[in-house]
């Protein structure tokens, strides 16, 4: 059984930074595209950043160069660094795991800014 579990949410003032981690079991996520998806209340999910199983990286025009997504194989974990954090970024982040054939969502762990 497939399980990805997010950790490292929490409350923050405008400007700081948190560290996102979601742990994979039952797969190695080498062969998976990695993503960090986010909910904010009232709003449909959106995509945040990804990283390939080739390694390229990708991110949201409203988080670039203020977020950088991971991959640590070696220990089956990736990670979102966020730093300047903004009020406007209080959603709950959901990982991803996505290949042909398979899809994993994470339970979501909440992220809040305040100003």
């Amino acid at each position: 059984q497939v399980q990805l579990v997010e950790s490292g949410g929490g409350l923050v003032q405008a400007g700081g930074s948190l560290r996102l981690s979601c742990a994979a079991s039952g797969t190695i996520i080498s062969i998976y595209r990695m993503g960090w998806y986010r909910q904010a209340p009232g709003k449909q999910r959106e995509l945040v950043a990804v990283a390939t199983s080739g390694g390229s990286t990708n991110y949201a025009d409203f988080v670039k160069g203020r977020f950088t997504i991971s991959r640590d194989n070696a220990k089956n974990t990736v990670y979102l660094q966020m730093n300047s954090l903004k009020p406007e970024d209080t959603a709950v982040y959901y990982c991803n795991a996505i290949r042909i054939g398979s899809e994993y969502w994470g339970q979501g762990t909440q992220v809040t800014v305040s100003s």
